[in-house]
């Protein structure tokens, strides 16, 4: 997925560099991604039957993988590891919710 997120950001670099004599800033994608959560949170609304529309899971799927594009592209801005980072961090979940004396599945 990050390979394809690089080759995506790269096209639209190149789209950005033509029309604004620019690339986006990492700041820039952050607030494109602040629209992308805020169409998803209106997606998920409605799933829950508050804003119904048509072709909603779809919407739905395509949301999530803008959003999903968006934290790949901001982790490659910064240079996190993100398959790293994940691991580490669901190690650390598991580990709080073990802690708390539940024992959950792993899978």
């Amino acid at each position: 997925m990050q390979a394809r997120a690089r080759a995506v950001r790269a096209q639209y670099a190149a789209l950005e560099q033509e029309r604004y004599g620019r690339e986006w800033t990492p700041e820039e994608i952050m607030l494109g991604f602040l629209g992308d959560v805020g169409d998803l949170a209106k997606l998920v609304q409605g799933k829950a039957g508050v804003r119904p529309r048509a072709g909603l899971d779809d919407a739905l799927a395509h949301e999530l993988a803008d959003c999903l594009w968006s934290v790949l592209t901001l982790a490659d801005c910064y240079g996190v590891d993100l398959a790293a980072a994940f691991d580490r961090t669901m190690d650390d979940l598991t580990a709080h919710l073990e802690g708390l004396g539940h024992a959950w599945p792993t899978d």
